[in-house]
């Protein structure tokens, strides 16, 4: 069904002049305005409205008295999602938690309340990412839990406390869905252990990623259209999403909460002192995330430089093995070649002494064979026989000869 079909049945069923919208989901009443008038903020622009995701403009349009009605509406199309009872009436209370020993952290919650049914719901707007909000809000969700156990009262005593935390970031990387919901349960059978606990986290950048993606309905929708709402304006960014407003302007027409709250939003916004309070409050969040990107800029460069610096070093430290293990190679080749060299003069030496021998043996063989040469000479015996016989030369024969004439 088009918002066309859905406006025309709504026409036909000749509604009481009620602008009340409910926020369980019923389908929008329309009622005639005047031409012009759901004409909200036509001379404000929408830069000029206060991001309603830093914590004093929340406060300041949901967290007051007069704006009461409002901030009821906000919480029910929260509740609903989970099957609470519809809340009727809420008192703000203190948002300072006592300690309960001097030394405890003091807590200042972004906004309380208690139900008409004595149930407490805390919600907490967290613009920047800490990287502690789940367990901030478990504390949170503690202290105010025991806070009202006083000297003398029982555990009956204690009340179902719920926690919204809404974070301007990217929360949980297990789901796209900007709306996750936690209770207690049994592991195994996955029944509620209480309703004494609640948890509701809603994530700033996953709703407008649904918003583009064609996800979220605010027409049918309560919940899409207050987290639309409070997407609309960006200011750390420096966006704006005007589509989303005019689709809310026109939902404002038979929505009179949501008119309300629009027309609250832009007063607050175009009032100086305000003004003026959300402008520091701003800076001081922009200050402070500036300084947390340059201090994680400078640990990064720092770790960046300590990883090369390790990885220079562990290089170092390969070059030097493999230097040492060179000159382990080298001392290794240098110790073969004394080896190598000792042998070599082994073999010249036994090659030296065999030499010796060798000449030795040669001297003593041509000694007898002299001796031979002459015992045959002796016997009368030719020059050539004696040299044939005794190997040697007939020079040799003959000089022995001349030797023995003599």
């Amino acid at each position: 069904m088009t918002h066309a079909d859905l406006l025309s049945q709504i026409t036909s069923e000749n509604a009481a002049d009620t602008t009340q919208v409910m926020e369980n989901r019923n389908n929008y009443i329309k009622r005639k305005r005047p031409r012009g008038e759901n004409e909200i903020l036509k001379d404000t622009p929408l830069e000029n409205l206060m991001d309603l995701k830093v914590d004093f403009a929340f406060k300041q349009l949901l967290g007051s008295e007069k704006n009461k009605h409002i901030t009821i509406a906000f919480l029910n199309a929260i509740l609903q999602e989970t099957g609470r009872e519809r809340i009727q009436d809420i008192s703000f209370k203190d948002k300072d938690i006592n300690r309960e020993y001097e030394d405890d952290k003091l807590s200042r919650l972004d906004l309380l309340v208690q139900t008409e049914a004595d149930g407490w719901i805390n919600v907490e707007i967290q613009f920047s990412n800490k990287y502690n909000m789940i367990k901030r809000s478990l504390y949170y969700w503690s202290r105010i839990y025991s806070n009202p156990l006083g000297k003398g009262m029982g555990y009956k005593d204690l009340r179902p406390v719920i926690a919204i935390n809404i974070v301007n970031f990217d929360l949980f990387s297990q789901t796209e869905r900007f709306h996750t919901t936690y209770h207690l349960f049994e592991d195994e059978e996955q029944f509620k252990l209480t309703d004494e606990m609640e948890f509701h986290y809603f994530e700033m950048t996953k709703v407008i990623k649904h918003w583009k993606e064609g996800k979220l309905d605010p027409w049918t929708s309560p919940l899409a259209k207050w987290f639309l709402l409070l997407a609309m304006v960006d200011h750390r960014t420096g966006k704006v999403y005007d589509e989303i407003y005019k689709v809310l302007e026109e939902i404002s027409v038979y929505d009179d909460i949501l008119r309300e709250t629009l027309q609250n939003w832009k007063e607050l916004s175009l009032e100086q002192e305000q003004r003026l309070a959300y402008e520091a409050r701003l800076k001081q969040i922009m200050d402070e995330e500036s300084f947390k990107r340059e201090n994680e800029l400078i640990l990064q460069e720092a770790a960046q430089k300590r990883k090369e610096a390790d990885q220079k070093t562990k290089e170092a430290d390969q070059k030097t093995k493999e230097a040492d293990q060179k000159r382990k190679e080298a001392d290794q080749k240098r110790k073969e070649a004394a080896q190598d060299r000792e042998m070599a003069a082994q073999e010249r030496k036994k090659a030296e002494q065999l030499r010796r021998e060798d000449e030795q043996l040669r001297r003593e063989n041509e000694q007898r064979m002299k001796t031979l040469a002459r015992q045959l000479l002796e016997k009368d015996m030719g020059i050539d026989f004696v040299a044939d016989s005794t190997g040697l030369s007939k020079h040799e024969v003959t000089d022995i000869l001349r030797d023995l004439q003599n």
